[in-house]
């Protein structure tokens, strides 16, 4: 069901529409222009963006205005504004929300690389959070070797546990989060050697619904990710409240406890809802593929040696066109449909 109903969306989409320019549904100048369908505003404007960084920038704010902001020293400038005085207190909550929403969205890459282990990391801390990473990863493969070591419950979820990391130990992350993101970054390539992160417009655009699926499946780890970051940012507030001349210090105390304890869990979380992302990600890869005179301008762009590969990888397929998907039969010569 939406997250909001549709006589509170609707108007607001319909301004918001109003502020676009006017663009092409295809991009006529591009060689592969034929596939390269935009996504659709209303995709990008929906649910991604309510409940992945709008709904959690909201609950900080609930948070912060209960439990932070009265013990803060206000300004006669803002005090009509402030959370506990008199002023329009939830629309200016609203408001806030929708901007720091719209302002996380804008910046999540390096949220994200952050979290991953990408981005800010010191070499001697990137270097031994890979060497952790991948003793976890060969402890989970050992206890799942062995049969008699756990039962098939406990199996099931080594199983799932070890899926969250890359094949490859070449391809290991420093982090948890970063390993859960990095299996499905390499899948393309490690199936079919086909580079996902470098023709990813070109592949969502050749399938029937864009990005919809992949979106919608990304949006709870958005939701947990702009929790854990909020949840971050409100105990540094919180504890930076406490010499405040009127400071109610308890509830600080523990407003800023909780959040620090709520954090990691959001973490997982995180991790744990990036399993319907991967396999959204799989399935849009492991789509078939279109007629062979429109898949060909896409196989020399990633990779001269990709039909090669698949033909050692997959018998039956007709060199020097990739395919996505399993082995299907070979249409006739004289039609140019898809394939089925």
């Amino acid at each position: 069901m939406p997250a909001l109903p549709s006589c509170l969306l609707e108007p607001l989409w319909n301004q918001f529409l109003a502020l676009l320019p006017a663009r092409e549904e295809f991009s006529a100048g591009h060689p592969l222009g034929c596939h390269r369908r935009r996504v659709p505003d209303r995709t990008v404007f929906g649910w991604a963006l309510l409940v992945g960084w709008v709904l959690p920038a909201a609950l900080n704010l609930a948070v912060f205005a209960v439990a932070v902001a009265p013990s803060l020293r206000r300004s006669p400038v803002l005090d009509p504004l402030w959370p506990t005085s008199h002023g329009p207190t939830p629309l200016l909550l609203l408001v806030a929300a929708v901007l720091l929403g719209l302002v996380l969205n804008a910046v999540q890459t390096p949220l994200y690389r952050l979290l991953e282990g990408y981005a800010l990391w010191p070499t001697a801390a990137y270097e031994r959070g890979c060497r952790v990473q991948r003793r976890r990863r060969r402890r989970t493969a050992d206890r799942l070797a062995d049969p008699t070591s756990t039962s098939s419950i406990r199996r099931a979820l080594l199983q799932e546990k070890l899926s969250r990391y890359p094949v490859s130990d070449e391809q290991i992350a420093p982090t948890r989060l970063g390993n859960a993101i990095r299996r499905f970054e390499e899948y393309g390539y490690d199936r079919y050697r086909l580079d996902t992160q470098v023709l990813w417009n070109e592949l969502t655009s050749a399938a029937p619904e864009p990005t919809k699926q992949v979106v919608t499946a990304r949006t709870s780890v958005d939701f947990f990710v702009a929790l854990l970051y909020g949840h971050a940012a409100l105990a540094v507030t919180a504890f930076a409240s406490l010499p405040a001349a009127h400071a109610n210090r308890p509830v600080l105390v523990f407003t800023g406890v909780c959040l620090i304890a709520l954090a990691p869990v959001w973490y997982h979380a995180a991790v744990a809802a990036t399993d319907e992302w991967a396999a959204a990600v799989r399935a849009l890869v492991n789509l078939p593929r279109p007629a062979d005179e429109e898949w060909a301008p896409l196989a020399h762009r990633y990779h001269w040696g990709a039909a090669r590969a698949l033909d050692a990888r997959l018998p039956g397929c007709r060199t020097g066109t990739p395919r996505l998907g399993p082995p299907v039969r070979q249409p006739p010569k004289s039609t140019t449909a898809a394939w089925p």
